[in-house]
Order: structure tokens, then sequence, then C-alpha cells
């Protein structure tokens, strides 16, 4: 069976996918920053007999990704599937975020995946064969206020994933990307605890609605959720199909945005950030989706 290497196992979407992948008898290294932290995973890999291994790999951290990558190739001689997830949210406006913060959401979402994809890439390339799943997010097709800082990081890694497909194809090698709506995972509670709200900021008071009307969608559509295991279909599904796509949509959410923002203009997109009441807003959003995304 195949041997799979996913990053940002500890929970969420990367969890999901370890376990999900583990039990359809994949080869899984499941890494993360700290094994001793994740007791859900490591107590599941006992529980269940799943051929799941953990291992230690920060992201952000040159020479703990090669290091990491070695370990799985030394234990498993081949890699053919890099399923990278790791990543970190972020809620504030361009000019309220400081740049120390906006290279910390880049540091974990963009250069993380492609530290990654440098470190596999030539064992792949010997063999001619393997598939890259860059795990975005819908804010990677869409450009919502509020997020600034974790959109553009989910574009950057929108475009070099584009890229990377053209360029790896010579040797058999394919990249998907996923692109998953609001999930149910920790990483829209830690987005909360944003650069911004961290480090409270009075310019940070003039975009308050912005914020506030991202954050009352994040909460809207936490009450009926998409779950991990629906990410970790898709992934499988991108990994084995016979009719490979490069883009996957995952939850409704995200498709109805999508198709929303498909049939307006850029121009149009701008006025969105009129000044206007919350109802205003509401109506607007659900005249453009055809329902009630952001109302709470």
């Amino acid at each position: 069976m195949s041997v799979v290497l996913v990053t940002g196992s500890s929970s969420g979407i990367g969890l999901a996918a370890a376990l999900y992948l583990g039990r359809k008898g994949y080869e899984v290294y499941a890494s993360l920053r700290n094994p001793e932290s994740a007791p859900e995973l490591t107590q599941t890999i006992a529980k269940e007999k799943l051929p799941v291994t953990p291992i230690r790999v920060d992201v952000n951290n040159e020479t703990s990704v090669r290091s990491g990558v070695a370990e799985v190739h030394r234990k498993a001689g081949q890699i053919d599937v890099l399923v990278n997830n790791a990543g970190r949210g972020g809620v504030g406006a361009i000019e309220a975020v400081s740049i120390e913060d906006a290279k910390e959401i880049f540091e974990t979402n963009y250069f993380g995946a492609i530290r990654m994809v440098q470190a596999v890439l030539p064992f792949m390339r010997e063999r001619r064969q393997g598939t890259i799943v860059m795990v975005t997010s819908i804010a990677g097709r869409l450009a919502s206020a509020g997020q600034g800082q974790y959109a553009a990081s989910k574009h950057a890694l929108e475009a070099a994933s584009e890229i990377l497909a053209k360029e790896v194809r010579p040797f058999n090698i394919r990249v998907a990307i996923v692109e998953p709506g609001v999930i149910l995972t920790p990483i829209f509670a830690k987005g909360r605890d944003s650069a911004e709200s961290r480090s409270p900021n009075p310019i940070a008071e003039h975009y308050a609605d912005p914020v506030r009307r991202l954050l009352t969608f994040f909460q809207t559509q936490l009450l009926n959720p998409t779950i991990p295991e629906a990410v970790a279909e898709a992934i499988e599904h991108a990994v084995t199909t016979d009719q490979p796509r490069l883009r996957y949509v995952v939850g409704e959410d995200a498709r109805l945005l999508l198709a929303g923002y498909q049939r307006t203009t850029d121009e149009e997109r701008v006025e969105d950030g009129r000044p206007m009441t919350d109802d205003e807003y509401y109506d607007l959003m659900r005249e453009r989706h055809g329902t009630d995304l952001f109302r709470p």
C-alpha cells in the first residue's frame, strides 16, 4: 500500500486524514511538532492497531523537515503521497496586523508547505511517481475583508501549487489542491486568538465591522459544520481517482461562497466594503449566495 506523509496531524484535518488513511490500510506517517502532546492520535493508533507512525516535524524549521522526511524514507523506503496540511489561522485587518504576525502566518501556511515539497520531491522524482496534496482553504480563492494575511498566505500557496503541478508533470508527479470551507477544527478557535486580539491595536477599531462579520460567519457555520473526515475523504479521492482534477472544494459553505463569488465582478465585491448596517450586509450576502451563510 502507498506510503503517506501527513503534516499537522495533532488535531483537526491532519488528525482526521492520518487516521482515515490508516484505517484504509495506507502506511501513514503522521507528522507533528510534538508527538507527546497528541494523545488522541497516539491512543487511537494503539486502540485500533493502525499502520500510523507519529513523527516529529516542525514545518517552520528546515532541519526538522529534512530530518523528518529522511526518517520516513529510511523506514518506509519510499514516499508516495505528501499531504501538506499544517497551517494556522489569523483574523485581522491588513493595517492592524503587524508585519511580524503576518510573517508567522506565512511561515507556517506557505513556507512550511514549500519546505516539505522541496524535501520530498527528490525522492518522488527519482521514482518518477508521487502525489502532493496541498490543503489550502476556500480563502485561497476568495478575498474576504478581515482575514487579509491568512487569505494572502493561502492565495500564495494556491498559486505555487498550480505552478508546481506544471513543473512536476514531466516526472509523473501529480499535485492536488483541497479547499475546505469552515471545518470543525481548532483553527477557528485559534483564529479568535489572532494577532490582532493578542496585541490590542487602536487601529483595529477602524475595521471592527468586517472582522466582526467574519467571526460571525465562522460562528454561524460552526453550528452545522463540515467535519474533518469529509476533508480526509476528499484527500483520498484526490490521490486515488483515475480522473484527477487540480482543485477539490470541500463543504457546502465553500461551494456556495465560490459560486456567489464567481457570479460577481471585482468591482461589485469591492463595494461589499461600503458603509452599511449588519442587516444590510447579511441581506446582500443572502442575495448573492442564495442562503443565509452569514446571518447569525
